[in-house]
């Protein structure tokens, strides 16, 4: 698989800049958490990320600039789950989940059996196979998140970009998304970088977090490193309390009453 490597990347809408020279490395098979206040560019960034805004400096994976490609060559190498995906609902699971194939099927081409067994192995592996024929209107918050993590899974890219993938689900559907994606990147190694705003479950379930506000790095390091009750009111404005679990080490962020001096 491939790293994922932001060089000096800034996004500009107008005269507002958003994301102001961001610069990281996430390792093959590294799990980014990407957190911070609305308006901190978390959004911005992964779509930079997945060609669907202008940015200034370069995106990479696995060394290779992703400027010059294509979008269908982009989409081999960078699969994106937006915040809140187009699901068109008289649609079957089968046929959306191929649509992850598009980029590999050319001009007035089809998908070949290749594509199809592809489409097929990722919906075993999501657990979706009783529901192949079922329209996408007719299942769900988790199923269908299910659905879209298919589609984006079916592409067969080395990196997965997941904005907010469980803003729309209860929290046993959350915690189901999320252990799903670790049992993908661990199967597959695959590359994550997931903007949260829920940030017990960032601290959770990434390996590494990154701290925006205002579009610039605050913080980036492990959980407990970031998460601090001090950092998170100066930049939440909010009054919490940070745990660690002793047991696997999740860092569990629980608001208080009040807001700080």
């Amino acid at each position: 698989m491939s790293a994922l490597e932001f060089d000096a990347v800034s996004v500009s809408y107008g005269k507002h800049r958003v994301v102001a020279e961001f610069t990281d490395r996430v390792e093959s098979g590294e799990w980014l958490g990407v957190i911070g206040p609305n308006g901190a560019g978390k959004s911005s960034l992964l779509r930079a990320a997945a060609g669907l805004v202008r940015f200034e400096g370069d995106v990479r994976v696995g060394r290779e600039s992703l400027a010059p490609i294509s979008d269908a060559e982009r989409a081999q190498q960078v699969a994106y789950v937006a915040q809140d995906p187009l699901i068109p609902d008289d649609m079957c699971v089968f046929d959306y989940v191929l649509l992850g194939r598009t980029p590999y099927v050319g001009y007035f081409g089809t998908e070949s059996a290749h594509d199809r067994d592809v489409v097929v192995d990722v919906i075993e592996r999501l657990r979706l196979g009783d529901f192949v024929t079922r329209m996408l209107g007719s299942m769900s918050g988790g199923e269908r998140q299910r659905a879209v993590l298919a589609r984006a899974l079916a592409q067969q890219a080395p990196v997965l970009l997941l904005d907010e993938p469980t803003s729309a689900l209860d929290i046993g559907h959350q915690q189901q998304a999320l252990e799903l994606v670790t049992e993908l990147r661990e199967h597959s190694g695959l590359t994550v970088v997931s903007a949260m705003h829920d940030l017990t479950l960032a601290g959770t379930y990434t390996d590494r977090l990154v701290l925006l506000d205002d579009g610039a790095v605050v913080a980036n390091g492990a959980a407990s490193e970031v998460l601090t009750a001090d950092r998170l009111g100066e930049v939440f404005h909010v009054c919490v309390t940070v745990d660690v679990d002793p047991d696997d080490g999740a860092v569990i962020v629980v608001p208080r009453r009040g807001f700080p001096a």
